[in-house]
Parts: C-alpha cells; sequence; structure tokens
C-alpha cells in the first residue's frame, strides 16, 4: 500500500518541528504550561519524540505504532497550544492572535491522520 499523503504530511511536520524543538528550545519555551517540570527538557525531549515518529510514520514496518505514538504526542501538547492562544490575547498583534488560535482547530487534521496511519498496513 502506498504512503498517503496525510500521512507523508503529519511526517514532514514532525520532522521540521522536532528539529526546530532541537536546535531553538526558546522557541517553544514560553508556551509552557507553568504545571509541566523541566520546559527545557520536555521541548527537546519531544523534539526528539517527534523526529522518532516522523521516522516510524515513514517506514512501513513501524507505521502503526508511530501512528498512536502520533496521537498520543498531539494530545499531550494541546495544553501548550492552547497556552499560547490565551496568552496571545494580551498582545495588540492581531496575526499572532489569528495564529495561535488557528492552531487549536488545526490539530484535528492532525489527529485523523495519525489515526489514519494507525489503520494501514503498507
Amino acid at each position: 500500500m502506498t504512503l498517503q499523503r496525510s500521512t507523508r504530511f503529519l511526517a514532514l511536520g514532525f520532522l521540521g518541528s522536532g528539529l526546530v524543538h532541537l536546535v531553538k528550545p526558546e522557541v517553544y519555551e514560553p508556551i509552557m504550561p507553568s504545571w509541566v517540570p523541566a520546559h527545557r527538557e520536555v521541548v527537546l525531549g519531544s523534539g526528539v519524540a517527534e523526529i522518532a515518529l516522523a521516522v516510524g510514520l515513514l517506514t512501513p514496518a513501524t507505521r502503526r505504532l508511530a501512528g498512536w505514538g502520533s496521537v498520543a504526542l498531539l494530545v499531550g501538547v494541546f495544553p501548550a497550544n492552547l497556552k499560547m492562544a490565551t496568552d496571545s490575547l494580551a498582545t495588540d498583534k492581531t496575526a499572532l492572535k489569528v495564529g495561535a488560535f488557528a492552531r487549536l482547530p488545526g490539530q484535528w487534521p492532525m489527529i485523523r491522520a495519525a489515526l489514519a496511519a494507525t489503520r494501514r498496513e503498507g
């Protein structure tokens, strides 16, 4: 079975985001909820996880497991995206607000793509 476009898109997104997590973790630290301990370590760990999931999604033998891992990661980072959206309300920058709030419903297609990967053998 061929690799679906949604799976490829999700994998490329995870790869890019994971690399940014590792190269510029300070970009993600401000959106970490205060109840999450060790912000830098969690950001770096999530970057490694995103890269591993990207590779897993692109590899037929690990695609299903990586799909479930992707669902878990996307659900796990939702509080950070929610914090980013609520924090954006304190700014006058409309583009920042729009982008932050657009991320929230934007996660649902990503979760659907991850779930679709769990059902693919090839």
